[in-house]
């Protein structure tokens, strides 16, 4: 698929409807579908495909105006692989186009994550399926130790960076605090360290491009001046803030007032609202935040169940928070009120997913008109390499944790010098467990094995070991 008007890339057809980049909307959908079909691998491997696609390909934008509107994405919470589709789907077809290529991005996983959840809640303790799963916790352990290593390599480059990180993982694995406030935490301090202009936070975050040859932005059929519509009145913003924050509390309000502020339902719109606006650094960074809650504070998923829910999301199109969807599904599944529990379950799934990603289209449509003219602002470059440093802390947490609970069938909260950490017990260790984790280890970082292969094999692995025990 191509899509692209004959002629030169940076000459569009004069007269067209498209905003005169020549693209038609019902081309972009087409293009925005096949995104979203294809967007497995987590936010760097989306991010790419996007690039190839967007970039290398179709030319619909050159490097710079992409890179651009990346790193607006990362300063913003929640999953910046979608917001980057709004991004660019509003560059080029104004609200419509950022409304369909964030939808596209998402439905693939909405709809596949429903499903396996449905057969996960209906008949996840038959034999075949725990065994899938079974294998699915070693793959989604390897990933997310690789995901630690990853960011790591790229964002820790001085002793600043690694403080920081450090300081985030003690204190949310020794002292449980509050991943917000270590986002919080961390921004300050790269706010200062900016303003002050200390050298261990010059530079800011983001991701590098996914490589060849670059497309200058004279090139690319979107061109170099930024498109009439990228310059809202204050009417117009805030119609839209006030449009998408109906679509967003609203029904949380609704929820309150009509079935209580201690219902399920309530409770899963209140929680994925207040994530939708800490979920800095991506899926993998707010996942412990959520799995401890989750778990240990609301009862909604069983410790093992959070890997379960990952692994769905691993092996299925789409943002790696859309295991969210599983969480809220669980929750009302186990705690249905008056409703069925499998209808309870889908309501609450697609609750969280509406909660969840509604604001996202609040942080492009309002504010990237007026945060692109801050991309060169020193301090919030060095705040946003600060919280990606706290990131990679947070990461570590939920590799340890997800560890703990993936490679032992019992785990206790001990009192370590006054402070209260889970600790596995050795008698508990799951041999097979084990084995496979250090099987789906050295397939990634030994033969650098893509995430579907390794979910793939790992998947396997558990039905043989099913049917040799």
């Amino acid at each position: 698929m191509t899509d692209i008007p004959a002629g030169r890339a940076g000459s569009p057809r004069p007269g067209s409807p498209s905003s005169g980049h020549g693209v038609s909307l019902g081309a972009a959908f087409r293009v925005w579908l096949r995104i979203g079909l294809l967007s497995f691998g987590g936010p760097a491997g989306q991010i790419a495909l996007m690039h190839r696609i967007l970039v290398e390909e179709l030319r619909w934008i050159g490097e710079t105006r992409f890179l651009h509107a990346l790193n607006y994405c990362m300063l913003l919470p929640g999953p910046e692989a979608q917001q980057l589709t709004v991004y660019i789907g509003w560059l080029m077809h104004r609200t419509a186009g950022g409304l369909i290529a964030g939808i596209l991005f998402v439905l693939p996983g909405v709809v596949s994550i429903m499903a396996l959840s449905v057969i996960y809640a209906g008949f996840g303790t038959v034999p075949l399926v725990a065994a899938v799963f079974f294998g699915l916790k070693a793959a989604v352990l390897a990933i997310v130790l690789q995901a630690v290593v990853r960011l790591g390599g790229r964002t820790l480059k001085n002793g600043a960076a690694l403080g920081i990180a450090a300081a985030a993982f003690a204190a949310i694995f020794l002292f449980d605090v509050p991943f917000p406030l270590i986002v919080l935490g961390a921004a300050l301090i790269g706010l200062a360290g900016g303003h002050f202009g200390w050298k261990a936070f010059a530079g800011g975050g983001g991701h590098a491009s996914a490589g060849g040859r670059a497309v200058a932005d004279a090139e690319s059929l979107l061109g170099e001046e930024i498109p009439a519509h990228a310059r809202p009145t204050l009417g117009w913003s805030l119609k839209v803030a006030a449009v998408c924050l109906a679509l967003w509390l609203g029904p949380v309000l609704a929820l309150g007032l009509s079935l209580g502020w201690d219902d399920v339902f309530t409770r899963i719109a209140l929680f994925f609202s207040k994530m939708a606006v800490v979920t800095f650094g991506g899926a993998y960074a707010v996942l412990a935040y959520v799995a401890q809650q989750a778990v240990e504070t609301y009862g909604w998923l069983r410790p093992g169940e959070m890997l379960d829910g990952l692994g769905m999301a691993e092996t299925t199109p789409g943002p790696l928070i859309m295991v969210l969807q599983f969480v809220g599904f669980m929750g009302a599944f186990r705690d249905p009120g008056s409703l069925p529990p499998m209808l309870a379950g889908v309501l609450a799934g697609l609750l969280a997913t509406w909660i969840t990603f509604v604001p996202c289209f609040l942080w492009i449509f309002l504010g990237a008109p007026f945060v692109e003219k801050l991309r060169g602002n020193r301090a919030l470059s060095s705040a946003l390499g600060a919280i990606t440093a706290a990131v990679v802390g947070v990461i570590l947490n939920l590799a340890i944790w997800f560890a703990l609970h993936a490679l032992f069938r019992e785990v206790r909260e001990v009192r370590v010098a006054g402070m209260s950490v889970d600790w596995p017990v050795p008698a508990s260790v799951d041999a097979a467990a084990l084995l496979l984790s250090a099987a789906a280890l050295v397939a990634v970082f030994r033969f650098k094995a893509g995430v579907l292969t390794v979910i793939g094999g790992c998947a396997a692995a558990g039905l043989l070991l099913h049917f040799v025990r």
